[in-house]
């Protein structure tokens, strides 16, 4: 699974653009974003990001 480093989110939208399984969403009261449940573990969103914002975590979730 994949997560979004917010020290390193730039709210650019590529990652959310990219998604496509719409699971990329605002995370509420902040100006980044937060993967969720709908996650397919494509990595769209990584080969999209121009900030290295998103971690690939596989650690057994």
């Amino acid at each position: 699974m994949r997560k979004i480093d917010p020290d390193e989110c730039q709210f650019c939208g590529a990652c959310q653009s990219a998604c496509p399984s719409e699971a990329i969403i605002h995370a509420a009261g902040t100006n980044y974003y937060e993967i969720n449940d709908n996650c397919i573990d494509c990595g769209a969103c990584e080969a999209e990001c121009g900030f290295n914002a998103i971690i690939n975590d596989n650690t057994g979730d």
